[in-house]
């Protein structure tokens, strides 16, 4: 389990740096900084997944809820909604041993 967390956080991780040195790329481009939506990436990845989420989400019970909070979400950037929960699964997946220093006279 602990290795499943670790690689899907490694992997989150990857992802939002790449995004995050896109905007940077555009940023300089542009010589103003840029962010790009999370809504934005992933029309850009795939567009049809986006629009299946939104009507999944707006047929829910729960739906007049669920649509405010995930458009909010959708628009931060893409960078920072991959970065938090990769680092949260990446610590979740962390060793829980102690590591014990020895100095070096010691060994």
């Amino acid at each position: 389990m602990r290795l499943f967390l670790r690689v899907s956080g490694t992997w989150l991780l990857g992802v939002a740096l790449i995004l995050l040195i896109i905007d940077g790329t555009r940023s300089l481009g542009a010589s103003q900084l840029l962010f790009t939506s999370l809504a934005e990436d992933w029309t850009w990845v795939h567009a049809d997944s986006l629009v299946a989420v939104r009507a999944f989400l707006s047929s829910r019970f729960f739906g007049v809820v669920l649509e405010p909070v995930s458009e909010a979400i959708l628009s931060f950037p893409g960078w920072a909604v991959l970065a938090v929960p990769g680092a949260l699964l990446a610590w979740a997946g962390r060793s829980r041993r102690s590591r014990l220093f020895v100095r070096h006279d010691q060994i």
